[in-house]
């Protein structure tokens, strides 16, 4: 967990950064404002309290909290601690509905948490995604639904026009599910596409509890330490700093498969799910074979379920 004193120097250096919503520094939006989230921020309610002061302190606008809603187990609760982040400067919440989290946490839980939300927060209280919202009411569900069951009601499909983004350990884990319109592509098959969203670009990044500067949704790769982002941003990318992200923006995903390569990397049976995938596989094997700096933090690296 970050130190508090790690934790006032990082959101002090990105006070001078963080644009507000466009509705004013007061709302939220997606893309805007300070966004506190992990992991799940509620496991460190503590810490969640901390950062909302720091960051109110500060003046940091558009300040809102991510949330699976695990914790929204009764009315009580949920009501005390939503009241006082508002009171510590909060200005809005976001809630994580999808049939990842259905395997964990109880949909009442998400349902309390977005109406409880909307009595403290008003238009301040998002859903993400509200599709999935209205999908499980649709179907019926109460309580938790594995995913697997999940999978099989919508007739072997994850279903819908959600944004679903196949990174991180999920597609390492989703192919057991035998899902319908998942299907494992070469390596060449995800060769000179584009990222997207764009891996770099001037809105929604992140900043791991580690200091680490993510370009974009990339866990697992950085531009340095957030304390340094003034000079990250003026010297840009250079091939003997960054060779990882220079062979990314340069040569694509290509270019980062050629120097797996040549470290002796061997394609991944049956193939890869998505481009996140790729990356993630190569990237992973890199990491257990040579000490690269944009390759960070290691027990990222140690959550992957894969070895080499």
């Amino acid at each position: 967990m970050i130190s508090s004193d790690r934790l006032s120097r990082t959101l002090s250096t990105l006070s001078e950064y963080i644009v507000p919503s466009p509705g004013g520094p007061n709302s939220i939006g997606l893309n805007h404002g300070l966004h506190l989230t992990g992991g799940e921020p509620f496991l460190h309610y503590g810490k969640l309290l901390e950062a909302t002061r720091v960051a109110e302190e500060l003046g940091i606008p558009s300040v809102f909290v991510e949330t699976n809603s695990f914790w929204c187990s009764d009315d009580e609760t949920t009501r005390e601690k939503l009241e006082e982040l508002r009171r510590a400067g909060l200005d809005g919440i976001m809630i994580s509905v999808n049939p990842f989290y259905l395997e964990y946490v109880p949909l009442e839980n998400a349902k309390r948490a977005v109406r409880i939300g909307r009595e403290i927060f008003g238009k301040n209280a998002i859903v993400y995604q509200e599709e999935y919202l209205r999908k499980f009411d649709r179907m019926g569900v109460e309580g938790k639904l594995d995913l697997e069951d999940y999978v099989n009601r919508q007739g072997g499909s994850l279903g819908g026009n959600v944004e679903f983004f196949l990174s991180g350990r999920a597609p390492y884990v989703v192919p057991q599910y035998e899902i319908s319109n998942l299907e494992p592509r070469s390596p060449e098959w995800w060769f000179g596409g584009s990222c997207s969203p764009p891996f770099r670009r001037e809105w929604h990044n992140h900043v791991d509890n580690y200091g680490n500067y993510m370009p974009g949704y990339c866990g697992g790769l950085t531009f340095g330490d957030i304390e340094e982002v003034g000079s990250l941003i003026s010297r840009g990318l250079d091939r003997n700093d960054y060779p990882i992200l220079d062979l990314l923006v340069e040569n694509d995903l290509g270019g980062l498969y050629e120097l797996s390569r040549d470290h002796g990397y061997r394609d991944s049976e049956p193939g890869y799910y998505s481009r996140c995938h790729l990356c993630l596989d190569l990237r992973a094997f890199l990491h257990e074979r040579e000490e690269f700096s944009e390759l960070k933090p290691d027990e990222f690296y140690r959550q992957i379920p894969v070895k080499y």
